[in-house]
């Protein structure tokens, strides 16, 4: 089978959920017999050796450096490809591109969708993009041959907004190897289970401010906090952000990363935080748990459906309450026997070996 994915920026390493989405399913779907081609926007994607990448191949086609024309633009291109390229099913990756759903139907292709969350609620939208958004979701659902969504509340959505039925298949996890070294930390200041991770892109529903001045009130004697994370757009946000750490102390933005020096800051950190008001299915807070960490989240419904405890939820947009609860989790060391049980509890519920499996059922099925 030859399936074709389209959507997304590009990987490996490439910095957003969608992104690490398709790039462990697209790997697990090769080790199950699946000719996979990722077209990835050319100011994103790496070079890569024979441009592929673990059994994925990759084409690169350009995009316009312009948030609001990026992803449509691309994904114009990208269809009119799959069109010459003539692929068993053209995959497509969140609302935005979907649009292009009804193009790719015309050309006569056999069309997948993922829906990763409703991209029009997203803060840094205006009205016009919003109205594109929405109309990108209803056409993806609606002209798609078969449609995939990684959360109930998006499931729920489709049924309620269009009356459709779709196929849950949530983001996954893979068990990360805990680092012990300190090489990333002492380069940014970091002590070992003293810190607060936040890993995200820097936009507005993230809710970094939030954090920021959370921690502040908290008062956390020897922690710092740590945010993971670039921007994509530099704008007034990442300004305001970026004045705000400067204000504060022991606040560090460590720009994006990756590979191990990601992983080490997940394997030591003491606590992870996701104020976010906004969420497909959080695909940083699932990591988060495959290393063991302890969790604070929003009580918006995207994070609520990870189904931890109540007691790791506070109220989005809470100030003080997230400084009590920074102030009471930062309390209690895990051992390694709790950090052990979180990493189980996540693989088994959250495994992308099973994610792969399901989503090629559903490329069979479409491909009949």
């Amino acid at each position: 089978m030859k399936v074709m994915l389209l959507g997304l920026r590009g990987f490996p390493d490439v910095q957003g959920g969608v992104e690490k989405h398709v790039q462990e399913l697209s790997q697990l779907l090769v080790k199950q017999g699946v000719e996979v081609n990722v077209i990835g926007r050319s100011s994103y994607q790496p070079v890569l050796p024979d441009q592929t990448w673990r059994g994925v191949k990759f084409t690169s086609i350009w995009a316009p450096q312009k948030k609001s024309l990026e992803a449509i633009v691309h994904t114009f291109l990208g269809v009119c490809y799959a069109a010459l390229q003539r692929p068993d099913i053209l995959h497509i990756h969140a609302v935005g591109p979907s649009l292009m759903v009804p193009l790719a139907r015309v050309f006569g292709l056999r069309v997948v969708v993922t829906h990763h969350g409703p991209d029009y609620d997203r803060q840094k939208w205006g009205k016009f993009a919003r109205f594109v958004l929405e109309l990108g979701e209803r056409w993806g659902m609606q002209y798609s041959n078969a449609r995939i969504v990684i959360s109930t509340v998006i499931s729920q959505l489709i049924k309620s907004k269009y009356g459709l039925d779709s196929h849950l298949i949530p983001n996954g996890v893979q068990l990360p190897r805990l680092l012990t070294s300190t090489v990333q930390l002492e380069s940014f200041g970091l002590v070992p289970g003293q810190y607060i991770l936040l890993v995200s892109r820097l936009v507005p529903e993230k809710r970094h401010i939030d954090l920021v001045k959370a921690f502040s009130q908290s008062g956390l004697q020897g922690w710092k906090l740590a945010i993971v994370g670039a921007s994509d757009h530099p704008d007034d946000y990442l300004r305001e952000l970026q004045n705000l750490v400067s204000n504060t102390p022991d606040v560090v933005m460590t720009g994006y990363q990756s590979g191990d020096g990601l992983r080490e800051l997940y394997s030591q950190a003491g606590l992870f935080v996701l104020p976010s008001s906004h969420e497909g299915l959080p695909i940083a807070m699932l990591e988060a748990l495959s290393f063991g960490l302890p969790v604070l989240a929003s009580d918006i419904p995207a994070n609520l459906e990870v189904g931890l405890d109540a007691k790791h939820y506070f109220p989005l947009g809470d100030i003080q309450a997230l400084a009590g609860k920074l102030k009471e989790f930062s309390r209690h060391q895990l051992t390694t026997d709790e950090r052990n049980a979180t990493r189980q509890w996540v693989l088994e519920k959250y495994d992308w070996e099973k994610i792969a499996a399901s989503t090629l059922q559903v490329y069979s099925n479409v491909a009949k």
